[in-house]
């Protein structure tokens, strides 16, 4: 009678031990799931890092900029020889600029187009200024046109600060684009150098 009693006892306690280890990896699993589908629903809503438009676009677009800042920094130093260098650079780099390379309609490509082709006439004008008064005057209007291509075309690249000088061409105000939160007023040099502040700031990184 024990004999049959401690069988009992072996069977319930098999059975017992053998639904905990069930569970024990059901739970196992269940868990493993749970992490998975976190893991997914965290990586598709981070942030992309690949741009939006093709690498060739990119680097022409960046080269633009570049020109556009050396020039910005000719005004700076109220140069008229850097300021017109930077000037041919940047028709070229205007004339040359492909669009089929970004993400976006046909609406879309059609504005970016009309702002490149002021930007190349306005520096073609600063060109043949030989006040370098007068040449600001075209830089203002050619930064006015890059701030708006770059907003159009989405450059995601780099962080581009706009910046504003309210003193400039007797209290009208004029805009400027800077790589650095940094001012150094393209508009009076020298004379007032730190004139100015950020009025927006372009990331579409």
């Amino acid at each position: 009678m024990q004999l049959v009693g401690n069988l009992i006892y072996f069977w319930r306690n098999y059975f017992c031990m053998k639904n905990l280890f069930v569970v024990a990896v059901l739970m196992t699993f269940a868990a493993c799931g749970s992490a998975d589908q976190k893991a997914a629903e965290s990586k598709k809503d981070a942030p992309l890092t690949q741009s939006k438009n093709s690498p060739e676009f990119n680097a022409a677009f960046s080269t633009l900029l570049d020109n556009y800042y050396h020039l910005k920094d000719g005004l700076v130093l109220s140069n008229d020889t850097i300021a017109s260098t930077y000037a041919a650079l940047l028709i070229n780099n205007a004339d040359s600029l492909q669009l089929n390379g970004i993400m976006a309609d046909t609406a879309i490509i059609e504005t970016a187009k009309g702002y490149i082709q002021t930007i190349s006439a306005e520096a073609k004008g600063l060109m043949g200024e030989k006040n370098i008064e007068e040449k600001r005057k075209s830089f203002q209007m050619i930064s006015d046109n890059l701030y708006d291509l770059v907003r159009t075309v989405r450059y995601d690249r780099e962080k581009i600060y706009h910046q504003f000088c309210p003193m400039a061409f007797n209290d009208q105000g004029a805009f400027w684009l800077s790589q650095t939160s940094d001012i150094k007023n393209p508009y009076f040099g020298k004379k007032m150098l730190t004139c100015g502040e950020v009025k927006d700031t372009l990331n579409f990184q």
